[in-house]
């Protein structure tokens, strides 16, 4: 009977590899290449829309699930969370072409940029207890949603540039961070440092 609760108790060991920095790459670059857009220096196609669906998409709703198998609840939230934004927001764009619906009111994209503003910073107070590359990264992704309403809004052209490079920044940003914790895993010591928040 003892041995069976010790074998109970035996706790199996995750050998599985970190997915976040395939999430962050998955996000930043697609954001980086949709912003370049926003930024005025090249059309929307079908690039930016198969980045969406296949790497700001796909790729962020696998690593979402293997965070969840990690049990890393802000891990799975927001890398779900983004990679169906990226298949909505392409859904947005390509529906209506479709016939799959009408072309949404400035309003609703408005709406829709809000509500993606609010969740993002929400998530971003959670990244004040992770490390300070997220929290870049939260940061200005958060305004970018924000400037992305403001420029629905008013129809500016400039606020949808200034959007633009507060998005290559998020990007960027996102890049760093993936990149830095796969350097970082590899070289078994930092080498491009993130910046842990004590606890």
């Amino acid at each position: 009977m003892q041995s069976i609760m010790n074998e109970a108790s035996v706790q199996l060991k995750d050998n599985t590899a970190n997915p976040a920095p395939l999430g962050l790459l998955a996000f930043g670059i697609t954001t980086v290449l949709l912003n370049l857009h926003n930024a005025g220096l090249f059309p929307l196609d079908t690039m930016i829309l198969a980045m969406g669906i296949f790497y700001g998409g796909l790729a962020q709703v696998i690593a979402g699930i293997m965070e969840w198998k990690k049990n890393n609840t802000f891990g799975t939230t927001a890398f779900l969370s983004y990679g169906f934004f990226w298949l909505t927001l392409v859904g947005l764009l390509v529906m209506p072409v479709l016939g799959w619906g009408a072309t949404p009111e400035i309003s609703a994209m408005v709406a829709y940029l809000v509500m993606w503003g609010i969740f993002t910073g929400v998530m971003f107070f959670a990244t004040l207890k992770l490390n300070r590359a997220l929290q870049v990264v939260f940061a200005t992704l958060t305004i970018l949603f924000f400037m992305l309403a403001i420029a629905d809004a008013t129809g500016s052209t400039l606020a949808k540039q200034i959007a633009g490079y507060v998005g290559i920044i998020c990007g960027l940003s996102a890049v760093y961070t993936g990149l830095a914790q796969v350097i970082n895993e590899v070289y078994k010591r930092t080498i491009l440092p993130i910046c842990p928040v004590k606890r």
